[in-house]
């Protein structure tokens, strides 16, 4: 394939609302050594596209959207091995700024940021995994809890969260979700023990807490003397007090946890949520959607 093909891509010229998130015809990208090129079939869109569009981490326009791959290797770069072209794959195209996205018909990652897709569901559903689920396994591994002890999740029942509660229930955790009150039947399914409305406090203190929602203080309140507390925000954790180890979580492009995020999906333990689907074309309106409080579940951006 030439440099000098086009393709469809999603790149903001100009910061500002769900218009910004216009499709334009950009040079399809080349793989560089120790990188794979993805034909693109589906790519979530998540909260941070949004904050991205909008201006919210700064620096100048033009650029590109999407975090989320799910498609086929088209190509390989000098020295990697391993993958070869048409194998399915999802990967985390990491990072707020970069010329081209994951929201576009092709997009280049490093080898070691993809890992096969899970056999067991559609690329559309595969898409709901890479950031979100990279984010709730480290932020999992870092409260260093073991099996029998207690956590605390916030935001519940959002996409981070949601995955937060599945891991660690599968990792022999006695889960405690917050949510809306709406919601506790959701929670309790992806394997809460626990349920407590948003606003409320536990019954009693727990180990650790994984601050999904971002409620800070107030969240780490609930933790035990020596316990832990990790948030997913940087630069907006509480002060550590008590004791408790506090912790902030920065999500990284990690193709073996992905790897291994992939088969527990195929496994069954982890669900993966789609709330809605929309052409790349249309992607102002999965933007607009984006913008609506309550969605329950990955908003996908799907490609021919």
């Amino acid at each position: 394939m030439s440099a000098q093909q086009l393709m469809d891509a999603v790149v903001v010229e100009a910061f500002g609302g769900p218009e910004r998130a216009a499709v334009v015809r950009v040079p399809v990208p080349q793989p560089a050594a120790g990188q794979v090129r993805v034909r693109v079939r589906a790519a979530g869109l998540n909260p941070v596209d949004g904050a991205v569009r909008a201006g919210y981490f700064g620096g100048s326009a033009p650029v590109g959207l999407g975090w989320d791959v799910s498609g086929e290797i088209d190509a390989v770069g000098e020295g990697v091995t391993g993958w070869e072209p048409g194998e399915r794959v999802v990967g985390l195209h990491y990072g707020p700024f970069k010329e081209v996205g994951a929201h576009a018909e092709y997009a280049v990652l490093d080898a070691a940021a993809v890992a096969a897709a899970p056999r067991s569901v559609t690329q559309q559903e595969a898409a709901a995994l890479p950031l979100s689920g990279l984010t709730a396994a480290r932020a999992l591994e870092q409260l260093g809890l073991t099996a029998g002890q207690s956590v605390l999740v916030t935001g519940a029942a959002g996409m981070v969260g949601g995955f937060a509660v599945q891991l660690a229930a599968a990792a022999g955790l006695v889960v405690t979700a917050v949510a809306g009150p709406e919601d506790e039947e959701l929670v309790r399914g992806l394997g809460a023990a626990e349920f407590v409305a948003r606003g409320s406090a536990p019954a009693a203190p727990v180990d650790g807490v994984l601050d999904a929602a971002v409620v800070g203080e107030e969240a780490l309140a609930f933790v035990r003397d020596g316990g832990a507390y990790v948030g997913l925000h940087p630069g907006s954790a509480p002060d550590a007090v008590r004791g408790v180890r506090v912790v902030e979580q920065e999500v990284a492009a990690d193709g073996a946890l992905l790897a291994r995020l992939s088969a527990l999906v195929d496994e069954g333990t982890l669900t993966l949520r789609v709330a809605a689907t929309y052409s790349l074309a249309d992607s102002p309106s999965a933007h607009h959607h984006l913008t609506k409080p309550g969605t329950r579940g990955r908003i996908v951006l799907t490609l021919p």
